[in-house]
């Protein structure tokens, strides 16, 4: 049963959401190179490769998205606080899932007839992607709302990322996501008072999902030496994992109502979260960071004080030029704080190969 949308969101039409305006945390939609892509060579990987690609394939999940009964309920007990974070987190999750839609589909679209393997296995996965984006905002008109995807897709900014950022970014994001989705999942099935909604129940399933998509831009990182054996790869693997928990790290204590109506201490989550996807990352990257270092979670938590100041000027009546040199004191605190986290001695995964397998 759909239940009327908190009045606090700006609709482009009745029942459409207004996209939240592009920062720096919201999810981007990404282009690449394709003709790079499309001559990479696989070799080194092909085995593995084409394991993950026939578990893509089997498609377990092709039955997991189906609303069940539970569903059909009317849902305006929920407090409108808790309403507003649930489909703040909604949209969120909807984005990022339909910008890994867009990319996996062009890059399939570009490779077909070029690279039939990986053309196929883009396609598998555009196919899970755009089955997740649709779940989330069949759940957000729940609440009265829905976005509009075909109006993101003409709307949005397309950030060009190299083929070997991509490969890293998507490789983490999809771990990330993994761990994101499993610990909501085992939290709220030891606590089933916390639950909300009914679509956490297909957390276990679903986080299965990302869990193969990282399987995979695993085995396409490995497949190239140049994004592992290299002293830069070393510093791009670190780079990359401290953007996307930083990221992360802010955007959890930033929405930390949404986690605190489901039961979750979102300080708590945050490093579980950054914990297990830095451990899982240590079987693609050649370097990782030290996620044990003393100093490694209270920096993360100093940026996101900082990052709640930036928010707080944002929602001041100062002219932009006044509102820049407010907030140039609390970015340069969230830059020295990544700059420190940074140069923490890393863990070489390389050296420690035999034990990670």
């Amino acid at each position: 049963m759909v239940s009327a949308p908190p009045s606090t969101f700006t609709e482009l039409a009745p029942g459409i959401k207004a996209p939240v305006q592009q920062t720096l945390l919201t999810p981007r939609f990404y282009t690449t190179d394709f003709d790079k892509v499309a001559s990479l060579d696989l070799s080194q990987q092909s085995v593995e490769l084409e394991s993950v690609i026939a578990e893509l394939r089997a498609d377990y999940n092709r039955h997991h998205f189906v609303r069940n009964a539970n569903f059909e309920r009317d849902w305006s007990h929920i407090s409108r606080e808790t309403r507003q974070a649930f489909i703040e987190f909604l949209e969120r999750s909807i984005t990022s899932e339909f910008s890994g839609f867009l990319l996996f589909k062009e890059l399939s679209r570009k490779l077909k007839g070029r690279n039939p393997l990986l053309s196929e296995a883009f396609n598998l996965l555009a196919r899970d992607e755009a089955r997740h984006a649709g779940f989330l905002n069949k759940a957000m008109a729940d609440f009265g709302l829905s976005l509009d995807l075909g109006y993101l897709t003409k709307n949005r900014t397309y950030t060009f990322f190299p083929p070997e950022w991509v490969i890293y970014t998507v490789y983490l994001s999809e771990k990330i996501g993994y761990w994101r989705y499993i610990l909501v999942y085992r939290h709220l099935e030891q606590h089933p008072e916390h639950e909300i909604y009914p679509l956490f129940q297909y957390f276990e399933s679903w986080c299965q999902d990302e869990n193969r998509h990282g399987d995979f831009f695993k085995a396409l990182l490995r497949s190239q030496p140049q994004l592992w054996q290299t002293w830069q790869a070393r510093l791009w693997a670190r780079f990359f994992l401290l953007t996307v928990f930083v990221t992360h790290t802010l955007t959890v204590l930033e929405r930390a109502d949404f986690y605190a109506s489901i039961g979750i201490d979102p300080h708590h989550y945050n490093q579980q979260v950054i914990s297990h996807t830095n451990e899982t990352s240590e079987r693609a990257f050649p370097s990782v960071l030290n996620t044990e270092h003393p100093e490694f979670f209270p920096r993360l938590e100093t940026c996101a004080q900082a990052n709640a100041k930036l928010t707080e000027i944002n929602g001041n009546r100062q002219p932009k030029f006044i509102k820049f040199f407010q907030k140039l004191p609390w970015m340069t605190v969230i830059l020295w704080q990544m700059l420190r986290l940074f140069l923490i001695k890393p863990v070489d995964t390389e050296q420690m190969r035999g034990v990670v397998y």
